[in-house]
């Protein structure tokens, strides 16, 4: 990923907050059955290794788990809040013209190396975690002691699990900071006076800079 200095994000702190705010990272590899990519839901282990530790699954079916099982690094993309910026949102085109359309957005990019484990207890701990997160809001949560054991162990036995020691984050924060304060106010402006609640939230994050 390109990041322009202006826009790195390099507080590991805030990268780990953007990636547990991210639900469905894309898992990106590159092996022997060449370019490969799955939406998965991943846990972060932010205390384990050097850059936290990312934990997630693949079904048995899916080629992909080969490709970690073969040693390949691992890319993993966290997209966070994101909006189109048009020029007319600049005071400063009504001076020079000078403006062009761009995009503001969050980003991570994890790198790992891959490790792949088909333990059933480990599986089990594994998809009970990630169940007990996204179903944590909700007034009657699921558990996965809900359903039949019997089930379940022949469900875990369709997926294969992994992990993923994170040795290098890349941090991505693009929120106007090479345009000038009025720029970056008419920015804020703008996003709000739109109508879609992404525009909005990424215009509460400018706010905060």
């Amino acid at each position: 990923m390109y990041v322009p200095h202006a826009f790195a994000e390099n507080d590991t702190a805030t990268l780990h907050e953007q990636m547990q705010a991210s639900p469905l990272p894309v898992l990106i590899t590159h092996g022997s059955q060449g370019l490969l990519a799955s939406h998965v839901p991943l846990l972060l282990n932010p205390t384990e290794g050097t850059h936290g530790t990312l934990y997630g699954h693949l079904a048995r079916a899916n080629p992909q788990w080969q490709a970690l099982a073969e040693g390949v690094e691992a890319l993993v993309i966290f997209a966070g809040e994101q909006a189109y910026i048009s020029p007319s949102f600049y005071p400063s085109k009504a001076e020079h013209g000078k403006a062009v359309p761009t995009w503001n957005y969050l980003a991570v990019h994890a790198y790992g190396q891959p490790d792949v484990f088909d333990d059933h207890d480990r599986l089990l701990a594994l998809v009970s975690r990630l169940s007990s997160k996204h179903e944590a809001n909700r007034p009657e949560p699921w558990a996965v002691s809900d359903a039949p054991r019997d089930y379940i162990d022949s469900m875990l036995k369709a997926i294969v699990g992994f992990s993923i020691p994170v040795s290098r984050l890349i941090g991505k924060r693009k929120l106007s900071q090479n345009r000038s304060v009025a720029d970056q106010i008419g920015v804020r402006d703008g996003l709000l006076a739109n109508s879609t609640a992404h525009d909005h939230a990424l215009a509460q994050l400018m706010a905060k800079e």
